[in-house]
Parts: structure tokens; sequence; C-alpha cells
């Protein structure tokens, strides 16, 4: 099947580009080497100076909406009398006064502003849109595809299948031609919320060119020479989710013979926090904070690394990760991986098998994981070739964007007018 060349794929995204969300611009530079047209569409400009150089590879056009109405008064005016005049308009307007009904808001009425900006300048071309992020990426992308009255489909993450109201979730997920979720953790969830629709596990995986692999064997350290420290890596953004706060009372808890040094890579609300954290226990000359970097960078570290710690947590409002790619990229390196038992961290990481696994906001399992595969460097090699191989077997990219791919290029046709002529 063809897709018209004025066809347009519009994918919205909460903000573009991020540094942390680079399985979204893995996707779209994999979908655009699919040969599907798309369009971007960001709620909101970045927010960090630096861009991963996959970021330099995406060559789709980018529309940023206003990010808050009052700041582009005039343009929003414009598009509002433009959607206005749209078949879909007193659907769309119906649909989202019966949300801010439940969400009284000041945010409720900017998605729909929002809406109405993306309907009126992309209107002539957007046949299908597919929002990454249930939230508030996904009320935009449903309200303007009312608007159009084109299909719309969702991607869903890790915040945004738990945080979000279970009643936003089910009018979203049932009204979407359909939804992905990037774990099978992510996708029960949202099928307990919305039973009838159409909702299935796509893995974004991991390129393996972008990631190539990593043969050679790192230096046997157990950390008991104070001059050559055991090397351990933590990366991810400083917030509740991460338990990064919980890692350092770890290794405050490790034996004083035990000689470690930790890099931490991540920008955050908390890193300031966890920095006097870390004064407070005495680790400060210890650690490493890094702020963000890009991924080359990433990857660096991690070939230089012994040792990596994920400690995600599940936060009071129930936010969690969901399947962290900085998992799969320290698995693609063969690097040995500690992570907790966490939304979807399981079906990556096979406790004893591919990583080992502790219960979540565990200190004591934490230390002793630690301690453990410190002291038995053949046993980190081992673990790191058995995630590495796994990894490539079971999650590689493809897979994904070609179902992904498939889902879109049946959504994207070209409406043939009802005027025109068969051929």
């Amino acid at each position: 099947m063809t897709i018209a060349t004025a066809a347009k794929i519009a994918i919205v995204l909460k903000g573009y580009p991020r540094l942390s969300e680079t399985f979204i611009a893995q996707e779209i530079l994999g979908l655009e080497r699919r040969g599907l047209p798309l369009h971007l569409v960001s709620l909101r400009h970045p927010t960090e100076p630096a861009r991963h150089p996959i970021h330099d590879e995406i060559t789709a056009p980018l529309l940023y909406l206003p990010e808050y109405l009052h700041h582009e008064p005039r343009r929003a005016l414009r598009a509002w009398r433009s959607a206005a005049k749209l078949p879909g308009y007193a659907a769309a307007r119906a649909a989202a006064a019966a949300d801010f009904r439940r969400d009284p808001t000041r945010n409720r009425m900017r998605r729909f502003g929002q809406a109405c900006v993306l309907a009126a300048e992309l209107g002539g071309t957007a046949t299908h849109l597919h929002a990454h992020f249930l939230h508030t990426p996904g009320s935009v992308a449903r309200y303007a595809a009312m608007l159009l009255g084109t299909g719309f489909s969702l991607s869903g993450h890790a915040k945004d299948v738990w945080t979000t109201p279970r009643w936003d979730l089910a009018d979203k997920l049932s009204g979407a031609a359909w939804t992905v979720a990037c774990s099978n953790a992510a996708a029960d969830t949202l099928r307990d919320i919305a039973p009838g629709a159409s909702i299935e596990t796509v893995y974004h995986g991991l390129d393996p060119q972008r990631f190539p692999s990593y043969s050679e064997m790192r230096p046997p350290r157990t950390g008991a020479a104070q001059d050559d420290p055991l090397r351990l890596l933590a990366v991810g953004r400083a917030v509740d989710k991460k338990g990064f706060g919980g890692l350092l009372s770890s290794l405050a808890a490790l034996p004083s013979v035990l000689h470690w040094r930790l890099t931490h890579i991540g920008a955050g609300p908390r890193l300031s926090e966890l920095q006097r954290q870390a004064g407070r226990l005495g680790l400060s000359d210890r650690i490493d904070w890094q702020g963000a970097r890009t991924q080359d960078h990433v990857l660096h570290s991690m070939r230089a690394a012994d040792l990596f710690l994920m400690t995600s947590r599940i936060t009071d409002d129930g936010d969690r990760d969901g399947l962290p790619n900085v998992l799969m990229e320290a698995q693609s390196q063969a690097l040995p991986v500690i992570a907790t038992q966490v939304s979807a961290i399981p079906e990556l990481v096979q406790h004893g098998r591919t990583g080992v696994l502790v219960p979540p906001e565990d200190a004591d399992a934490l230390c002793a994981a630690i301690q453990g595969l410190a002291g038995d460097p053949g046993r980190r090699t081992h673990l790191g070739a058995a995630g590495a191989a796994r990894l490539r077997k079971e999650f590689g990219s493809d897979a994904g964007l070609d179902r992904l791919a498939d889902r879109l290029r049946n959504n994207a046709v070209m409406p043939r007018p009802a005027n025109a002529r068969a051929a």
C-alpha cells in the first residue's frame, strides 16, 4: 500500500528533542527509514542545550505549538477561529468540556487550544495522529483528531500509564484506533482500564548498529585496591522514581574495605538534594555527578564501568519506570546489571541469569548484591555476556519498528475525495 504524497502522520510529543527520550528519537528515525512521511508536533520547546547525534539524523519537519496560549495570543485566536469552522469542532469542544468538568484546570483548557493550533496549521495534510505518552500529548491528539475527522493512536510508556486518572485513560484508549505499550506490565494495566480497546505490547528494543557489541574483557576489579576502585555507574534523571536516594544509603553501608567509585549521569529536579545527601553520608569524594550527557558519552561510560545500578521504585503517587531503555543500553555493552523488581524490569532482566534483581527500596538487599558481584569478577562477566546475548536475540528494535510502521501505514492513506472517479 502506498501513501499519498501529501499525507502526513503527525507524531505528537510533549517536548522535542529531549536527552532522556532517546527511545522516541530511535523510533522516529526508524519510521522515517521505513518510508513513512512524518511531521513532528511538540507541545514544548527543548529545555536542554545539548542534543543527541540521532536528532540530527531525523529529517521530519517540526511544528512547535504554543506552550502557553497567552504567550502567543494572536496565533491561538487565529487557530481557534479556523478550527471552529471544521465539521468536527462541536464534538471536540464537547469532549474537552466534559473533560474540563472532571479536571477544571488551565492545563486542560490549554490542551484544547493546542489541539486547535495543530488542526489549523496541519489540517491540510495530517491524515493520522500518533501521540507519545497518554497524558497531555494524548489529549491534544484526541481533540485534534476529532477536529480533523481523522484517527489517532497512542503510545504508553511509564508515568503516563500509572499516574493519569483512569477516566481520562479510558476515554482515550476507547477512542483511539489502537494503542501500543512498551512493556507487558503497562499493556496489562491499560487493558484492565479499557477492556475492549486495541492494546498490544511493542518493545522499543535497541538498535544494534547504534549500540555495537563490546567484546573487550573488563579488568577483574574487586574493589580490594584503593587505587583501583570498583567502577559503578547509574544513569537516569534525578527524580523520585529512580530511587537514587536509596542507592546512596546502600553505598554508605558498604564495608570500608570495599573501594568503589560511582558515576551518575543525568539531570533532574532532585540532583542538588542528592548531592547534599551524599555529602551528609560522607560520599562526596567517591561520586562523580556528571549531569545530562549525550548518548555517545553514556556509551563510553558503560564500557568503562564494572557494574550498572538501576534502583527504580514506585512513588507515593504511583509513578514508576516502565522498561528503562538505559538498562538495554547497559546490557548491549555486556555490562552486568543490578536492578529492582519494579514494573517491566523483570521482563528484561532475568534474576541470576542475565543480571541480579533485588526488591525496591531494600537497602540491605542492594548492599549485599553489590558486595556479592564486587568480589566475583567471573560472575560479572558471565551475567554481562548472558544479558547481551538475550538482548540481541529478543530485544532488537527492528521487530517493534516493523510492527509500528505497518500499523501507521494502514492509517495514513489520504482519503479519496467523495467526487473522485475510480481509476
